[in-house]
């Protein structure tokens, strides 16, 4: 089963681009609530590439690593890739009237209910959306 999650950005597209594709903006959303962070993220941004973000509790409690390859990169609109353990995810983004349309399409696990999924790769949305937005002021 498939889940999609999606975000408008009021912010140019090359903008979003950046912060979805550089570590260090990486850091400032890569979470889906405020107890956890992302303290580390590496990217080798290349069809064949791969990546790691270090998603963990504030508290050091737990953690874990978030990493796949890059299967697809249409640079400054679209990238696939797969995670370790052979999901797919796709992220397409449109500039529309509004600003960007960031669509990120992803496999379910089963652990996690689909809309427990759901919910948290649209906090993890919803997190970029705002750091976005936050560079324009």
């Amino acid at each position: 089963m498939k889940t999609t999650v999606q975000t408008l950005i009021d912010a140019p597209i090359a903008i979003v681009w950046q912060a979805w594709t550089t570590p260090s903006h990486i850091c400032q959303w890569n979470f889906a609530a405020d107890s956890w962070c992302c303290p580390a993220a590496e990217i080798d941004l290349r069809e064949g590439g791969t990546f790691s973000y270090r998603m963990q509790a504030r508290d050091g409690s737990m953690g874990f690593d978030f990493s796949g390859t890059f299967t697809n990169l249409i640079p400054g609109s679209a990238l696939t890739f797969v995670m370790e353990d052979g999901r797919e995810v796709q992220v397409i983004l449109r500039q529309t009237k509004e600003g960007v349309l960031l669509e990120e399409t992803f496999d379910n696990e089963d652990q996690h209910t689909a809309e427990q999924q759901r919910q948290g790769w649209q906090a993890i949305l919803d997190n970029f959306k705002q750091h976005v937005e936050s560079l324009r002021s």
